[in-house]
C-alpha cells in the first residue's frame, strides 16, 4: 500500500489539476501500477510515482486515495488525504461610499478561503491593494474620479483565478468658488469653478414659496424673476452619466434686493415740509426719499415707512420717489409723485389811492403764482378783487379807514398761499358844502363841511392871472383869502392834507368868477364843480 507524500495545483496548458505523488517501496521487484482516485470521479494511473487527476475546478474538496497493483493483484488502499481546491474568484463586486473621501468595496463570500487581496486602479494611474480577510475593504476614494477593482482569494491551494473587474466611477466634486452675485434686483449671476467629474449642474434656489431651477453645463448660471427681499437656499449640484447627481454639496444663501416701495402719499405739513409715506413691504430696510425740482434735490432718510421732506422752497414742482436698501443692495424706485409746494406771495406790495372811493393795488412777480385774489379789509366794508396781471384797480374804497391788506396767491393747480402786508389807510375825506364869499377889503372866505376835526386843509385859488393858498389849522372849517385880483374866473380846490403835509389830489374842483365894483369885490358867482383832471 502506498502511502501519499504530496498533494498540489498544477496547470497543463490552460487546465488546473491536482498533482499526487507518492513514496515508492523500493524493495518491491517487478511492474507496478499506480492508481489514484478522487471521490469527485476523477482517476489517473501511473507506473511512476506521481500522477495528475485532472481537471478540477476552484473551491473543491477532493478525497484522495492511492492504491498499487502487480501480477499478484491491488494492494490496499492509501489512507485518504483532503485536498482543497484553489479559491473561486469573488463575485458581486460593489462599491459604497461611506463618506466623504472613503469608499468601501464589497463582495460575496467565497469558501475555502483563508484571505483576500484587493486591487484598486484610479483612473490617472494611481493603484493601491488592499488585505483582508473579511468581505469588505475600504479604500480612499476622491470625488470625480474612475476606478478599475479586483479582488483575489487566497487559500493554502493558492490564488483565484482573475474574476470581475468593477468599474465605479465617484460622485463629481462639489463645485469650488461659487460666487452668487446679483446683477438685477430679481435676478441672480452664479459663477463657479469647474468641477472634477462634472458633465451638468443643477442649480436650484428655494425660499418659503418657490423653486427656480437652472441646468447648464457651464460653470454660471442666471436665475431670474426672483422675489425681492428674499432669502433663497442656493444648492449647485453637479451630475454625469455614469455616477449620477452629488446630492451632498452645501447650500448658500442670498438674499435679493429689497422690494419696491408702494403706494406713495404726500401729506402737507406746512408751506416748506412735506411728510412722504409708503406701504411697508420689507423685512428690513433703509429708505432714501428724494425730491428733485429744479431748486435743487432733498432727500431724506429713515428705516420705518415715513419722511419729512423739509426746506422746500414755495413755487417749486418736485418729483419724489422713495428707494429701499438692505444689505443685499439697492431695491427699485417707487413711481414718482409730483409733489407742488405753495406759490410764492409777491415781494413787494404798492396801495396807491387814485380818487376818493378807488385805489390802484400792485405787486412784484411771484414764482409759481397763476392768479391772485386781494382783499381790502375794514370795519366798514371791503373790497376784493380776482386777476391774473399784477395789479388791480379796486373800488367802494372808505376814506379815513384803516384797512388791512391780504393776498391769496395761487398757482395753476389750485395750491393757495396765504399773503399778509403791512395795512393801507385811505386819505381822508375831501371836504363837503364848499362855499365862497366876498369880504371887505378885497378878501374872500372859503366855507366847508369837514368828515373830522385831525386833519388840516388847504384851499387853492388858481386864476388867470394870479394864484392863492391859505391852509386852515386842525378843527377849522374855513378860510380867508386876502388881496383877491377881481374880474376873474377862479378854480377852487379844498383838499385835506396827509400826515406827511401833501394835499390830496382828488377833492373835486369848483368854479367861481369874482367881478369887479369900483375898486371892491363885486359879486362871486358859483359856476359849477368839475372833477380832477
Amino acid at each position: 500500500m502506498p502511502s501519499i507524500a504530496n498533494v498540489s495545483m498544477v496547470m497543463n496548458n490552460g487546465l488546473a489539476g491536482i498533482s499526487v505523488s507518492w513514496e515508492r517501496d523500493e524493495g518491491v521487484f517487478g511492474s507496478l501500477q499506480y492508481h489514484v482516485m478522487s471521490d469527485q470521479n476523477l482517476t489517473c494511473n501511473s507506473t511512476s510515482s506521481s500522477c495528475t487527476l485532472s481537471p478540477v475546478g476552484c473551491g473543491e474538496v477532493h478525497t484522495i486515495w492511492v492504491s498499487t497493483s502487480d501480477e499478484a493483484g491491488p494492494s490496499d488502499q492509501s489512507g485518504p488525504v483532503v485536498f482543497i481546491t484553489f479559491p473561486c474568484p469573488p463575485q458581486s463586486l460593489a462599491v459604497v461610499e461611506s463618506t466623504e473621501g472613503s469608499c468601501t468595496l464589497t463582495w460575496d463570500t467565497v469558501t475555502h478561503v483563508n484571505s483576500y487581496t484587493a486591487f484598486i486602479k484610479r483612473g490617472d494611474g494611481a493603484e493601491e491593494s488592499c488585505n483582508t480577510t473579511s468581505r469588505s475593504c475600504t479604500y480612499n476614494c476622491t470625488c470625480g474620479h474612475t476606478y478599475l477593482m479586483s479582488v483575489m482569494a487566497f487559500n493554502q491551494a493558492g490564488s483565484s483565478p482573475e474574476g470581475q473587474v468593477l468599474n465605479y466611477t465617484t460622485l463629481p466634486c462639489c463645485p469650488e468658488g461659487v460666487s452668487i452675485s446679483a446683477v438685477s434686483t430679481d435676478t441672480f449671476e452664479i459663477t463657479w469653478t469647474v468641477s472634477r467629474g462634472a458633465e451638468l449642474y443643477q442649480t436650484r434656489a428655494a425660499d418659503s414659496s418657490e423653486v427656480i431651477l437652472c441646468n447648464d453645463t457651464a460653470p454660471v448660471c442666471a436665475l431670474s424673476d426672483l422675489s425681492c427681499d428674499s432669502s433663497y437656499s442656493v444648492v449647485l449640484t453637479p451630475c454625469n452619466d455614469i455616477s449620477g447627481c452629488n446630492r451632498a454639496c452645501k447650500a448658500h444663501t442670498q438674499i435679493t434686493a429689497p422690494c419696491m416701495p408702494m403706494n406713495l402719499m404726500l401729506t402737507q405739513r406746512n408751506s416748506s415740509c412735506f411728510s412722504v409715506s409708503w406701504t411697508p413691504n420689507n423685512r428690513l430696510a433703509n429708505y432714501t426719499v428724494t425730491a428733485s425740482g429744479d431748486d435743487g434735490t432733498r432727500t431724506c432718510n429713515t428705516d420705518g415707512n415715513s419722511c419729512d421732506i423739509t426746506d422746500l422752497p414755495c413755487g417749486s414742482n418736485f418729483e419724489v420717489s422713495v428707494i429701499a436698501t438692505s444689505p443685499a443692495g439697492l431695491g427699485l424706485p417707487s413711481y414718482s409723485e409730483l409733489l407742488e409746494t405753495g406759490p410764492c406771495c409777491p415781494v413787494d406790495q404798492v396801495v396807491d389811492q387814485v380818487t376818493q372811493a378807488m385805489s390802484n393795488v400792485s405787486w412784484s412777480p411771484a414764482k409759481g403764482a397763476h392768479t391772485f385774489i386781494t382783499s381790502l379789509t375794514s370795519t366798514r366794508g371791503h373790497a376784493r378783487c380776482h386777476t391774473m396781471d399784477s395789479h388791480c384797480l379796486m373800488g367802494c374804497i372808505t376814506c379815513g379807514t384803516n384797512y388791512t391788506v391780504t393776498m391769496e396767491a395761487i398757482s395753476h393747480s389750485g395750491r393757495r398761499s396765504n399773503c399778509s402786508y403791512e395795512g393801507f389807510s385811505s386819505s381822508a375825506c375831501c371836504p363837503s358844502g364848499v362855499r365862497l364869499y366876498g369880504m371887505a377889503h378885497s378878501s374872500l372866505r372859503v366855507y366847508w363841511r369837514g368828515a373830522g376835526s385831525s386833519h388840516s386843509y388847504v384851499t387853492e385859488l388858481v386864476g388867470s392871472r394870479n394864484n392863492y393858498t391859505c391852509t386852515a389849522s386842525p378843527g377849522e372849517s374855513s378860510c380867508d383869502v386876502p388881496n383877491i385880483q377881481c374880474g376873474d374866473v377862479y378854480t377852487v380846490v379844498v383838499a385835506p392834507l396827509t400826515p406827511e403835509g401833501s394835499k390830496v389830489l382828488f377833492c373835486a374842483q369848483r368854479i367861481y368868477s369874482v367881478s369887479c365894483a369900483g375898486s371892491n369885490l363885486g359879486t362871486v358867482i358859483y359856476r359849477g364843480k368839475r372833477s380832477v383832471d
